[in-house]
């Protein structure tokens, strides 16, 4: 299965970037991985000019380390990616479902990553004065159903569940999300 979004969308990247999955987001930890052809450029150069340093001050901490090694034995040992895929038809399900509220003018997501934009009018896809904060209202309503949500760039709601997520759980994480919309539709009229 697909871990990574470039193999979702069939990108062949020269470089990528990870952090919070590698220790589950219990220590801090990223890595950056190259490319072979990066790679190369870095060697041959590091035999000419000197070693490419970079200095992180805990660059391959033994604990973080430790950590992320434990943390990806697990995602294979539980096979963390198969339930990933047997809980998405779900998550995407209920993700579209919210396409009936008045205030998303789109619903959108892959695997367990959801998206909401939210507009002011769903015929023209106007979305409200950034003065109005509306994605960030739905935020707060959220935090008081008990569920957090990110409002990111674009009046959008961003949905990310842990992976590990149940079927059941998905169905709370929606009816709070939905009960939100809800709340903030009517202080939003």
């Amino acid at each position: 299965g697909n871990m990574w979004g470039s193999e979702t969308y069939g990108i062949r990247p020269d470089m990528v970037t990870c952090a919070k999955q590698l220790s589950s987001a219990y220590v801090p930890i990223s890595a950056v991985m190259v490319s072979e052809d990066i790679y190369g450029v870095l060697r041959d150069y590091s035999g000419r000019l000197g070693v490419f340093g970079t200095g992180f001050t805990y660059s391959g901490h033994p604990l973080t380390a430790a950590v992320a090694l434990e943390t990806l034995r697990i995602y294979e040992d539980d096979d963390i990616l198969g339930h990933v895929r047997a809980v998405t038809p779900k998550f995407q399900e209920r993700l579209a479902a919210l396409a009936e509220s008045p205030l998303v003018g789109e619903a959108r997501g892959v695997g367990l990553i959801g998206g909401l934009e939210i507009v002011a009018d769903k015929a023209s896809r106007e979305q409200y004065a950034p003065e109005r904060k509306a994605a960030p209202l739905i935020m707060g309503k959220a935090v008081e159903e008990g569920l957090f949500v990110r409002a990111v760039g674009g009046d959008t709601i961003g949905i990310c569940p842990p992976l590990i997520i149940t079927e059941k759980e998905i169905d709370d994480l929606f009816d709070r999300v939905a009960r939100s919309l809800d709340m903030a539709a009517t202080e939003l009229r």
